[in-house]
């Protein structure tokens, strides 16, 4: 049970959480589209990973300074979460991009030949996720929510 005392690893599951949840109304927003399973998936804004490991780092800073070694390396565990999410994960998002769209005028191509429609329709719609990654902007939003989460419930948990 000591792990639900630590607050490290509290402020960064509200961080996910929280982050995860406002994904929801921003798209809202944005785009006058509510989409429930923004809660469930990767990708958005802000970035729930970036959020999770800031709230880490800024939590273990506050519990053992940012001169320990567990710091140090919650610290280099972000950049290299961060890094990820704005570099390999996107690109690959953005390709699947592409090759959703090339399935699907491959697909377009296919329906006129003679046995396409003896495909079951799970066959003929087979899609990629594409939204894997984040933009730049997302990442940083999602690490600033992770700092402002740690910090406020710093404030109030302990006081200080």
């Amino acid at each position: 049970m000591d792990l639900l005392t630590n607050f490290p690893f509290i402020a960064s599951l509200i961080a996910i959480f929280f982050a995860q949840f406002v994904k929801v109304p921003i798209q809202y927003i944005a785009l006058k589209r509510l989409d429930w399973t923004l809660l469930t998936s990767t990708g958005g804004m802000p970035s729930s990973h970036s959020a999770a490991v800031t709230a880490l780092a800024t939590g273990v800073a506050l519990e053992t300074g940012a001169d320990s070694a567990v710091f140090a390396v919650s610290a280099i565990f972000a950049i290299i979460t961060m890094f990820d999410a704005t570099g390999v994960r996107r690109q690959a998002g953005e390709q699947a991009v592409v090759l959703n769209r090339l399935v699907s005028d491959f697909n377009t191509f296919l329906k006129e030949a003679k046995k396409w429609e003896e495909n079951g329709e799970r066959q003929k719609q087979i899609k990629l996720k594409e939204l894997l990654g984040h933009k730049p902007i997302e990442v940083f939003f999602g690490g600033l929510t992770g700092i402002f989460i740690a910090l406020l419930l710093h404030v109030f948990i302990y006081g200080v």
